[in-house]
């Protein structure tokens, strides 16, 4: 790995009410967001996004710390739209990279619910419980009923990611999963008291929801941007990046290699279609009061593929529609993200929305 400079960013960081944003590391990219409430929308302080090569991480563990400081110093110096004003950080991993389980639980004290919760994971998540970081949130489910959704996070993984962190003179308070981020994102809008699918396209994968007041259930399957790009240049003989192209200007949508595109993408959307069923199917077998799925909602930066939501619609008979990251967010001065962009941001723009008091209380 090389010795590691302290690439500390120039960017002002004491703040009278030490705020925190958003810090996205993906496979080959760094996405930055701060935001601070006002009124209905969130006001965008600053944000940014920069690349680093994607050999820096492998199985999710940061194993080049110069490569990815050096980039987010650029990244801090020279790219940011806005200022980010705080080194208080919060971070993501990706779902793909972590275990999770969801289980309904009866009224418990705060030791039964410690106990349950460790009995799970030493039962059910097929790791050591010494070598895994975990948390849990709770949802109400009824009077005297909750689900408690449990996230479990390899401690090499996440060790990597905060030294990373220190090495840039930051401060990670708080670790969430990209869908986890979604999810908060996705609980401002109009629409989140519905019983939802969230499909959040990432370049390795698309990683997939159940929510209902909250996250109850998530997976992950192997229909990343990433595998798409390859697929549509192996079916229409172009290098990858002329893929990259087609795939962002004409997709599944009509066109003349419409036929070639849709069967070179066959698999892994079926792949995905299966998996949305199934997890609408154990959602609601096990919905006591009935509820069902009203839609589907896809996000992150694969899901701005052209005719994607016509697809989804077809193959599963309910409503899918792309979500917007900027429109409960207020840019002010600021110019807004690019179109083409916006959906990329959604696991920065939901890890800004995290608040001092909710992180310390």
């Amino acid at each position: 790995m090389g010795s590691m400079k302290n690439t500390q960013p120039l960017t002002p960081y004491l703040f009278a009410d030490k705020p925190i944003f958003g810090f996205d590391i993906g496979r080959s990219t760094i996405r930055v967001m701060q935001t601070h409430p006002k009124g209905d929308l969130c006001t965008v302080d600053g944000y940014g996004e920069t690349s680093f090569d994607p050999a820096a991480i492998q199985d999710g563990i940061v194993v080049n710390h110069e490569a990815i400081a050096e980039a987010a110093n650029q990244l801090f110096t020279h790219k940011l739209i806005g200022s980010i004003t705080t080194n208080r950080v919060a971070l993501s991993l990706p779902i793909a990279r972590t275990f999770t389980r969801s289980i309904d639980l009866p009224k418990l004290t705060d030791k039964e619910l410690q106990e349950t919760i460790k009995t799970e994971v030493e039962q059910y998540i097929p790791a050591a419980s010494d070598d895994l970081y975990t948390s849990y949130s709770i949802t109400p489910k009824g009077k005297n009923t909750s689900t408690a959704f449990i996230v479990a996070m390899p401690k090499k993984i996440v060790d990597s990611h905060i030294t990373l962190m220190r090495i840039l003179g930051l401060e990670p308070v708080l670790i969430q999963t990209t869908s986890g981020a979604g999810a908060t994102l996705f609980s401002r809008d109009s629409q989140s008291d519905l019983p939802s699918v969230l499909v959040d396209f990432g370049s390795e994968s698309a990683d997939i929801t159940i929510y209902d007041r909250g996250p109850l259930v998530s997976g992950t399957v192997a229909c990343g941007g990433e595998q798409i790009t390859e697929l549509i240049s192996g079916a229409l003989a172009v290098s990858e990046r002329e893929a990259s192209i087609i795939k962002a200007k004409y997709g599944l949508a009509l066109s003349k290699k419409q036929k070639q595109i849709q069967t070179a993408l066959e698999q892994p959307l079926n792949l995905l279609s299966r998996e949305v069923r199934r997890n609408i199917r154990y959602y609601e077998e096990r919905s006591k009061s009935k509820k069902t799925i009203s839609q589907v909602v896809i996000m992150g930066g694969g899901a701005n593929m052209p005719g994607l939501t016509e697809y989804m619609i077809s193959e599963l008979r309910i409503p899918v529609r792309s979500f917007d990251t900027t429109v409960y967010f207020n840019f002010g001065k600021l110019q807004p993200i690019a179109m083409s962009d916006r959906m990329s941001y959604v696991t920065a723009a939901g890890l800004s929305l995290s608040q001092p008091h909710e992180v310390f209380s």
